[in-house]
C-alpha cells in the first residue's frame, strides 16, 4: 500500500467526491478507483484527519448504480485494509480541495478525530436473518387452531368458487401475518440476546420483509471478532431448522458514525 501524493496544489478548483475521513497520513489501497474509474487521494490540513476523495465526475448528476457501487467499492477497499474510516453518506461533494480542507477538515478535525478513535480496532458486522417460512408456517398451523381450520376450510373450497371464500382469504392473511409479528418479537429478541454480548454496541433495524427476523448492525472488537463469529455460529446451528442466519461483513461503520 501506499499514499497517493496529493495531485495538483491547492488552487485546483476539480469539484471533489468525499468518500470519507481517515487519519492523516493513512495508506491508501494501490489501484482502488472511485466515482467514473477515477484515482483516489488524500486531501489533508497539517491536522490529524485527512479526507479521502477523487474528482467529481463532470456533466451528469450522481446516482448511477456504477456511483453507487464505486462508492461502496472504495469505502470497502479501506475497511479490508485495516484503515479506520469514517463513512461519508452517498451524494457528498465540495467545490474543490481548498473547500475539503477548509469547509470538512479545518476546525471539525477534533471532532472527526473523536469519532476515528470511538472506531479504532473496531469493526461493523451485520446480522440478517429469515425465517424457514414453510417450517414457521407449520408451527402456526400447529400451535393456532383458529388460523389451521380457516386455511383448512379455504383449501377445501373448488377453485370455480373461490370467489365466495374471499374475505376468508384475507382474514387468514391477516392472522398469519399476526402470527408472523409475535413470532418475529420473541425470536428476534432471542438472536439479538444472543449475539450482543459479543459487541459494544448495536442497531437493530426495522424488518424489510414479512420474513426478516432480524437485522441489526453490530460494534465489535477486533480482538474480540471470533468470539462474536462463534455466538453467531451457535444462534444458526440452535435455530437453523426455522431460521436462516447470515453474517455479514466487515462493513465500512455507517450505523456507529454521529448524524452530526
Amino acid at each position: 500500500m501506499t499514499t497517493p501524493q496529493t495531485p495538483g496544489g491547492s488552487g485546483d478548483r476539480v469539484p471533489q467526491y468525499v468518500y470519507g475521513v481517515v487519519r492523516s497520513g493513512a495508506p491508501l489501497p494501490q489501484d482502488v478507483a472511485g466515482l467514473d474509474d477515477r484515482p483516489v487521494s488524500l486531501v489533508e490540513d497539517g491536522g490529524v484527519c485527512a479526507a479521502v476523495v477523487s474528482d467529481l465526475p463532470q456533466g451528469r448528476a450522481l446516482g448511477e448504480r456504477a456511483d453507487l457501487v464505486a462508492h461502496q467499492r472504495v469505502l470497502n477497499a479501506l475497511v479490508d485494509a485495516g484503515t479506520v474510516v469514517l463513512p461519508f453518506r452517498f451524494g457528498a461533494a465540495l467545490a474543490d480541495r481548498d473547500a475539503v480542507e477548509k469547509e470538512l477538515l479545518a476546525g471539525n478535525s477534533d471532532r472527526l478525530g473523536q469519532v476515528l478513535d470511538q472506531l479504532e480496532g473496531r469493526v461493523e458486522l451485520r446480522v440478517k436473518a429469515t425465517y424457514v417460512q414453510d417450517a414457521v408456517l407449520r408451527e402456526i398451523m400447529t400451535a393456532e387452531p383458529e388460523i389451521a381450520e380457516l386455511s383448512r376450510r379455504v383449501r377445501e373450497v373448488p377453485a370455480d368458487a373461490a370467489d365466495a371464500v374471499y374475505y376468508d382469504r384475507v382474514r387468514l392473511g391477516e392472522l398469519i401475518a399476526q402470527a408472523m409479528d409475535r413470532r418475529r418479537e420473541v425470536d428476534g429478541q432471542v438472536l439479538l440476546d444472543g449475539a450482543a454480548p459479543a459487541a459494544e454496541a448495536f442497531v437493530r433495524k426495522s424488518p424489510a420483509r414479512e420474513e426478516d427476523v432480524l437485522d441489526a448492525s453490530f460494534l465489535v472488537r477486533a480482538d474480540r471478532r471470533a468470539r462474536f463469529e462463534e455466538a453467531v455460529e451457535g444462534l444458526g446451528q440452535s435455530h437453523g431448522d426455522r431460521i436462516k442466519i447470515r453474517l455479514i461483513g466487515p462493513l465500512p461503520p455507517y450505523d456507529f458514525v454521529p448524524e452530526a
